[in-house]
């Protein structure tokens, strides 16, 4: 039993060295020609007469100064006054969602009754309450009605258009 066992084992030995050594000779001879193939191009990168630093240099470099220098200015969008719009345009995009429902107390666009209380305060006062805005007992409203980007002309011209289509 042991002389069995024995030649067993031997005979794994042998096999696994006998594929061990086709696989060494197959590497070898797949890779046999790579120092020729290096020595082609190094000679191809060394015969340029190219040195170190320009082989190694980056793709490309960027100068601030010069782009900065050579581009025109550019002219600040946010410091531009949008264009003045008129007293309907300024309405309908800001003004209508209440004072066309009368949410929270707004007089109704063309509500003769409810705007002739506002009128007789007086236009300055009109304006006031609507760049600044109103809380009271009777309802309220946001300052430049809720949209801070309208120019004081703009919500003066805004009541303006409110006034004149609920006299």
């Amino acid at each position: 039993m042991t002389e069995k066992r024995y030649v067993v084992n031997v005979a794994v030995i042998l096999g696994v060295s006998v594929v061990l050594m086709l696989f060494i000779f197959l590497l070898v001879g797949h890779h046999q020609h790579i120092p020729d193939r290096v020595q082609l191009d190094r000679g191809t990168l060394l015969g340029t007469g190219s040195s170190v630093a320009e082989r190694i240099k980056p793709v490309a470099e960027v100068n601030i100064a010069s782009a900065e220098t050579q581009r025109e200015p550019v002219k600040n969008a946010a410091a531009a006054p949008p264009p003045s719009r008129n007293g309907q345009q300024v309405y309908q995009t800001t003004c209508v969602a209440c004072h066309d429902a009368g949410i929270a107390g707004a007089p109704k666009l063309g509500d003769k009754s409810q705007w002739a209380k506002h009128v007789a305060k007086g236009l300055d006062n009109l304006y006031a309450s609507a760049l600044n805005g109103v809380q009271g007992a009777t309802g309220a409203m946001p300052p430049k009605g809720g949209n801070p980007a309208l120019s004081d002309a703009e919500v003066r011209a805004a009541v303006d258009y409110m006034v004149t289509r609920s006299k």
